[in-house]
């Protein structure tokens, strides 16, 4: 159940065009929903600001339709992560309107009418390789009603193609940078701009990169003020980050111009 949900319930109970008990039953499962297999956490949305997100991988495609059947009540978006087409193919027979990204392997389902952030998040990508993590981001952004400019394939080897976009990023209000093998990326972009960092490790990389340990321990050792790690190939963690950044901002620009 999302704030403005919440909001609309308790307004329709003042108006008198509800009644106290049909309020009550509505809310009868809160603050979560015990499915046996899984707890689907309806107040995730009122304490986070959106609602619970599915990991999808490791869960039967039943599981996930069945969890998004008890979270899509609450009247907000819903993401699942880490999706097979297999699980995508059971989703959208249940919700024709589900959406399936394959290369981020996500399934989404829009409830609720975009809102454009104020902000803008910066995807930044270092290869072709590292998609699939980058755009797990982004989907992730924008189903937080987030404005995203994605910037792909402008790893430090080719230095020239980062630095033909720079006005680009110092225009972003976070950037969320997501590189393999060496992993210098984010040191790089953290050198150019004002916003704050996430820097993502993918698992790209030869045997040295040890699955993006090596990314990952660069990232942890950038010497460029402003960068955050994340996990390895954790594009869910980055874009979520992000766009609770760019939201706070929001809320303080509006705050300023009261």
């Amino acid at each position: 159940m999302t704030e403005q949900t919440l909001r609309e319930l308790l307004d329709s109970v003042s108006r008198g065009a509800r009644s106290v008990d049909e309020a009550v039953d509505q809310l009868r499962d809160l603050p979560f929903e015990d499915l046996g297999f899984a707890k689907v956490d309806h107040h995730r949305t009122i304490r986070c600001g959106f609602p619970e997100v599915i990991y999808a991988e490791g869960k039967s495609p039943e599981q996930v339709v069945t969890i998004i059947g008890h979270t899509i009540r609450g009247g907000g978006n819903v993401l699942a992560t880490r999706a097979s087409s297999e699980v995508y193919a059971a989703v959208v027979d249940a919700y024709p309107g589900a959406e399936y990204l394959e290369i981020a392997r996500t399934v989404t389902i829009r409830q609720r009418e975009a809102v454009p952030s104020g902000g803008t998040i910066a995807i930044v990508a270092a290869g072709t390789s590292d998609l699939p993590v980058a755009e797990e981001a982004r989907v992730t952004a924008e189903i937080m009603d987030q404005r995203v400019q994605a910037i792909y394939d402008v790893g430090v080897a080719g230095i020239h193609r980062l630095l033909a976009h720079a006005d680009l990023l110092r225009s972003a209000s976070v950037a969320v940078v997501v590189a393999g093998m060496d992993g210098a990326l984010p040191s790089v972009v953290g050198g150019l701009v004002e916003c704050p960092v996430i820097a993502v490790p993918t698992s790209v990389g030869y045997g040295a990169s040890f699955g993006g340990l090596a990314a990952l321990l660069t990232m942890l050792n950038s010497c460029a003020a402003g960068v955050a790690v994340v996990n390895i190939d954790n594009g869910f963690g980055a874009g979520h980050t992000a766009a609770l950044i760019n939201r706070r901002r929001d809320a303080c620009s509006r705050e300023d111009t009261a």
